[in-house]
C-alpha cells in the first residue's frame, strides 16, 4: 500500500492533462565567491603533484590575516574566482612538487576544478587559469640544504 500524498496546490486540478506541473519551486540561489573558491581549492589540492596553493608571500600574508581577523583565508590561498549568476571563472596559483611535468599538472588541476565546481556548486565554469609559481624541491635534492662546517672552520 502506498502512503497518502496530499494534493499539491495548483497540481492536477489546475493542469487539465492530469499530469504533475513541470514548474519548479520559485526562489533564487546565490553562491558566494568564498564558497566557490573553497571548492576549487580543495579540488586543486587533491591533485597529485600539487605541493601547495599560493605563493610563499601570499601564504605568509594569509596566516597573519587569519591570526588577526580570525578568518580562514588560508583555505582559499592561491585561488581567485569571479562568480556570476550561472557562470564562474577560476584562477589558481600553485607550487608544484619537483619531478612532476608542469603542463600535465596544470591540465589535471584544470580538469579537477572544472568538475568540482560544476558538480558541487552547479555553476558553468567558463575558464580555469593555472599559474605555476614555483617548484618545491625536497631537502634531499636541494644543494642549499647541504651541511656546512660550523663556525667557518676547516
Amino acid at each position: 500500500m502506498q502512503p497518502h500524498v496530499p494534493p499539491v496546490p495548483g497540481g492536477a486540478a489546475a493542469n487539465p492533462s492530469g499530469s504533475a506541473s513541470a514548474k519548479e519551486p520559485g526562489g533564487r540561489t546565490s553562491i558566494a565567491e568564498q564558497a566557490v573558491a573553497k571548492v576549487a581549492a580543495i579540488a586543486a589540492r587533491a591533485v597529485p603533484g600539487v605541493h601547495t596553493l599560493g605563493t610563499g608571500a601570499g601564504r605568509t600574508l594569509g596566516a597573519v590575516r587569519d591570526a588577526v581577523a580570525g578568518s580562514d583565508s588560508s583555505a582559499t590561498a592561491g585561488v581567485n574566482v569571479e562568480v556570476g549568476e550561472t557562470e564562474a571563472a577560476v584562477d589558481i596559483t600553485l607550487v608544484a612538487d619537483y619531478g612532476i611535468p608542469l603542463t600535465g599538472l596544470a591540465d589535471s588541476v584544470r580538469s579537477a576544478v572544472y568538475a568540482a565546481v560544476e558538480d558541487l556548486v552547479g555553476l558553468n565554469v567558463v575558464e580555469v587559469n593555472v599559474s605555476v609559481a614555483d617548484v618545491h624541491v625536497p631537502e634531499a635534492l636541494d644543494p642549499r640544504a647541504a651541511k656546512r662546517p660550523a663556525g667557518g672552520q676547516d
